[in-house]
Formats: C-alpha cells, sequence, structure tokens
C-alpha cells in the first residue's frame, strides 16, 4: 500500500473497535489493528511501536499522543502524533500537534497544526574494515 517492506505493512483487519458514543479515559495499549469511532482521552500505544494500525474515523476524537506503527486519520486528533511507518491523512482529518512519520499520504482537505517530522530509517548498518593483509 504504501511501499513499505514485506512484515511492516498496516493490518488488514480490525480486532478491537471503540463504537461511536463510548468515552474511554486512559491510556491504552494495543495490538492488530484498532478502529475508533467514539472519544479517547488519554495516550494510545501498540504493542510494537513500528507494528499495528490505528483508524481514527471521521466522527471520532483522540486527546493524547498516538505512537503506533500505521496510523489512518479522518477524525481529531489533539496530541503528538508518531507514526513509525505510514500516515494517512483522510479529508477530514484535523491534528493539532506536532506528526512525526516515516512515510505520508496527505489528501486535501486534512489539516495539521504543529510541525511535520520525516523519520530516516533507525537501521543499523556495521562497517568493518579492510583487512591491510
Amino acid at each position: 500500500m504504501f511501499g513499505v517492506k514485506k512484515g511492516s505493512t498496516p493490518q488488514n483487519s480490525i480486532d478491537s473497535l471503540i463504537g461511536a458514543g463510548t468515552r474511554i479515559e486512559g491510556n491504552m495499549i494495543f495490538s492488530g489493528g484498532l478502529r475508533i469511532d467514539g472519544e479517547v482521552r488519554g495516550n494510545i500505544r501498540s504493542e510494537n511501536g513500528l507494528e499495528g494500525t490505528l483508524v481514527i474515523s471521521e466522527k471520532a476524537s483522540v486527546e493524547g499522543e498516538i505512537s503506533v506503527g500505521h496510523v489512518l486519520i479522518n477524525g481529531t486528533v489533539i496530541g503528538p502524533v508518531t507514526a513509525g511507518e505510514s500516515l494517512e491523512l483522510l479529508p477530514s482529518a484535523r491534528v493539532t500537534g506536532d506528526v512525526e512519520f516515516h512515510q505520508i499520504e496527505m489528501q486535501q482537505g486534512a489539516v495539521i497544526q504543529g510541525r511535520l517530522v520525516h523519520q530516516i530509517s533507525a537501521k543499523t548498518i556495521e562497517l568493518k574494515l579492510a583487512s591491510s593483509n
């Protein structure tokens, strides 16, 4: 979908749902896919920072820090967003806070009030000196 490596693709299924009319207060840690149609007041993290998919629907709102591998926003977020792999902002997305991403797709109409920070891949490369023999 975003040209990322095999094994780091967005989750194709939603394992958990916070329905419309539901309000959660407190921090959340999840694995797999999470869709939010209601309200969350607290930080949201995936169990392993580069994995997991978070979908924030058009009517949803999140107030807190988000740190997930793949993030799709079409609602309102107040707080910093860190997408370890990919971030997709749909037309109704409203983000107030700094946004860090590796890959981004932003559709016309989406609004970010904050800094956009592109993350460089955190791959470690070991260099070895050539033998002098």
